[in-house]
């Protein structure tokens, strides 16, 4: 799969370096970096883009400001890009309505598109989070979900010592976030491997924004917490298992409480 990503600072460079090394050995990725200088309102977006661009199948934006995601339309005629995915990790960068509008100018040219917020809600057929998940059907995005998007990792536990002895990488997250929690997790005892997981998630650190915002029709919180709650709950679901279970006092205990009570 050939790719064209739009990386603006830190927060897309390390996306950037993490697709080119851990992705399949026949993707290929090239980059176009287009300037943070750009107006609130781009007339032209022709203005501020190369002549010419290569010839893709995907398109990823990783940029950072609302007038960058106003050229992808035009970055995604000029690279011949089938699909396209836009992650919203900070929604000052990419608002809600503006994503809205790509959205539909894309579509009317049969370019597939989505906008996960954050990022590490894609999978193969979603996006989203929970309530607010939306359906898919692209081949090419899929493709990119199956080794980039929402975090899925597979957790071997001793059984004897109740403690995690391997973490294997499923699937990573974009910015490699799921990689250090990986690591991090050996050793640990199942009782804190949820825990731990949300602390390494945060540790990395996540680059998902800490405004708090409306998820869904029943959710309001920041980008960042979806983004370790997504984690953590992988992490959780695979350990549960082995556990100690929740000590509770027995009836006949409360009783004898009662009957000590002048």
């Amino acid at each position: 799969m050939r790719i064209l990503a739009t990386v603006q600072g830190n927060w897309g460079k390390r996306k950037e370096e993490n697709i080119r090394s851990n992705g399949p050995a026949d993707w290929s990725l090239e980059i176009l970096e287009p300037t943070l200088a750009l107006p609130l309102i781009v007339d032209d977006p022709d203005e501020f883009l190369p002549q010419s661009l290569p010839e893709v199948d995907l398109l990823l934006y990783l940029g950072e400001s609302s007038g960058t995601a106003q050229l992808l339309p035009a970055i995604a005629r000029k690279c011949r890009a089938r699909s396209v995915i836009a992650p919203i990790d900070n929604s000052a960068w990419l608002p809600s309505g503006l994503a809205k509008q790509l959205k539909d100018e894309l579509q009317s040219r049969d370019i597939a598109c989505v906008f996960p917020r954050p990022f590490c809600t894609l999978t193969e057929r979603s996006y989203n989070y929970r309530r607010s998940a939306e359906q898919y059907d692209d081949p090419l995005i899929a493709e990119f979900a199956g080794h980039f998007g929402m975090p899925q990792v597979m957790v071997s536990v001793n059984p004897d010592s109740k403690t995690i002895e391997r973490v294997d990488v499923v699937r990573d997250a974009a910015c490699g976030n799921t990689r250090y929690v990986a690591r991090g997790l050996a050793g640990v005892a199942a009782d804190d491997a949820e825990f731990q997981a949300g602390m390494l998630h945060h540790h990395y650190p996540c680059l998902a924004a800490m405004t708090v915002e409306q998820i869904d029709d029943r959710l309001q919180d920041t980008l960042m917490h979806v983004a370790g709650y997504i984690i953590r709950d992988n992490v959780a679901e695979q350990v549960k298992p082995f556990k100690e279970p929740a000590q509770y006092m027995k009836t006949a205990e409360y009783v004898e409480e009662d009957e000590d009570r002048p």
